[in-house]
């Protein structure tokens, strides 16, 4: 692990990062538990050593508050005080120094960290597709449904405490911020989805409904799918690692819907790696049936 020289936050960094920038990859959960377990053991084990004052910012409040976020090699850990208290200086940990007016503490299972919307506008080092990744997880509304778990559990925060944590200061990466707040929707499920949605919408074509009940014309359900464009019956689907275990229930699904006359476009990760094979799919699909 490195070791970081602490930062001090009173005046925000500039924006090298370019705004059209490539999409990484955002595990939820998946191929890299090993490592983001590690981390949040290490996030924890630094939790029973923080003094009081100390709390967890950045990436680490990300990690603990559930928030989807890119692979690392090796685990970074992220430790803030407020103003006027001096950054922490911790071997192996970034440590920052956070004016209390722009930033909400609070205690998650006991370990302190800023607010879920605090925690967001921290991460403007992302790309616009990891932001809305992450600002999708926040603001989930878990929607009653057929096989929808969790219905009426409230979501971390909300699109609105997440503009008014983006107007309180210039942050960094603040344009992507920006971006990102108008593409943050409610009904995402899962990181690759948000990230399949904004390479949609960012290529200019339709946006498309999440997660959409669909039934047959007696009133059947056929299923719910992923990223759905009614009005030109066309279903996008992302077949990630999560698919595994159903594939025969999801052949089935998916079956059904193409029976009753719906285009039904699937998407693996290896797919993903080319976006621009993946949009064009996408825009044929559409243009097949009548989008102009």
């Amino acid at each position: 692990m490195r070791v970081a020289e602490p930062e001090n936050e009173v005046e925000s960094a500039p924006e090298n990062a370019p705004e059209n920038e490539g999409v990484r990859a955002v595990p939820a959960r998946g191929r890299f538990d090993a490592a983001l377990d590690r981390e949040l053991e290490l996030i924890r084990a630094l939790a029973e050593r923080a003094i009081p004052g100390q709390f967890f910012v950045r990436r680490s409040a990300a990690l603990l508050h559930g928030m989807p976020m890119p692979h690392l090699d090796e685990p970074e850990l992220h430790l803030g005080v407020l103003l006027p208290a001096r950054a922490p200086r911790v071997a192996g940990v970034v440590g920052h120094a956070l004016s209390s007016h722009r930033c909400s503490v609070e205690t998650l299972e006991g370990i302190p960290l800023t607010s879920a919307a605090s925690t967001w506008v921290m991460l403007g080092d992302l790309t616009v597709h990891e932001l809305v990744a992450a600002g999708d997880s926040l603001i989930r509304v878990h929607r009653p449904g057929y096989g929808r778990p969790n219905a009426g559990k409230p979501p971390l925060t909300t699109l609105e405490e997440l503009s008014r944590a983006v107007g309180l200061g210039r942050w960094r990466g603040m344009g992507r911020l920006r971006r990102a707040l108008t593409l943050v929707r409610r009904d995402a499920w899962s990181p690759m989805e948000s990230v399949l949605r904004v390479s949609i919408v960012l290529a200019g074509l339709p946006e498309p409904e999440l997660n959409v009940d669909l039934f047959d014309d007696r009133g059947v359900f056929l299923g719910c799918f992923d990223l759905v464009y009614r009005r030109y019956r066309i279903a996008i689907e992302y077949q990630g690692v999560g698919h595994a275990d159903r594939y025969a229930q999801d052949v089935e699904r998916i079956a059904r819907l193409r029976a009753e006359g719906w285009i039904v476009i699937e998407v693996t990760k290896a797919l993903m790696s080319d976006r621009t094979r993946v949009i064009a799919r996408i825009r044929a699909a559409l243009c097949e049936r009548g989008f102009a």
